[in-house]
């Protein structure tokens, strides 16, 4: 993918990006082809491919966005399973689609890409990880943690997001209460 910032760059890429969301919507991720996203647009192929090697890297690059807002936001919040939750509720439609597809592992194995990097360069003080983990090591760690809670965000996606989110925070910190005892 393209990593230009220029204005007309960034709207272009959005436009593909909402196009293949848009086209998730009606049809299987396998069948969609980068010249039906083009149709969506009032863009050329070109400026596509200018953008983009497939529609592949459409679909990574909104999951980058929507990663890179989380993680933003995690640094920000002392309260992980908060913005866990803001996440998936604002997504919902999104991760409908993956699990649709078959494809929520994407999330997770971005997620077991970024979290990390984002422990070894976020300053110890605005760490959200620095609690749960302390000086202990962390890549274990933080991989149990992003496996457990992401596998309950996608058990609740299974179910078609009927229980609200609300509750299952409440059953998680119950349980986490317990075995901090």
């Amino acid at each position: 993918m393209n990593q230009s910032q220029n204005p007309s760059a960034v709207r272009s890429k959005q436009q593909f990006i909402e196009a293949l969301l848009k086209l998730m919507e009606k049809y299987p991720y396998s069948e969609i082809t980068v010249k039906q996203i083009v149709m969506e647009t009032d863009l050329v192929r070109k400026t596509f491919y200018r953008n983009f090697s497939s529609k592949d890297d459409v679909l990574n690059a909104y999951i980058n966005q929507q990663i890179y807002e989380y993680t933003r936001a995690l640094i920000k919040e002392p309260d992980p399973l908060s913005v866990i939750f803001a996440f998936c509720e604002k997504n919902r439609t999104f991760l409908s689609l993956l699990h649709k597809n078959n494809m929520l592992y994407l999330l997770l194995l971005r997620l077991n890409e970024v979290i990390p990097l984002i422990n070894e360069t976020t300053d110890m003080e605005n760490n959200p990880f620095k609690l749960l983990i302390g000086e202990q090591e962390p890549d274990y760690l933080i991989a149990f943690n992003i496996g457990a809670i992401w596998n309950v965000i996608f058990k609740w996606v299974e179910r078609g997001m009927g229980e609200p989110l609300e509750e299952i925070k409440t059953v998680l910190g119950r349980y986490i209460e317990r075995l901090s005892r």
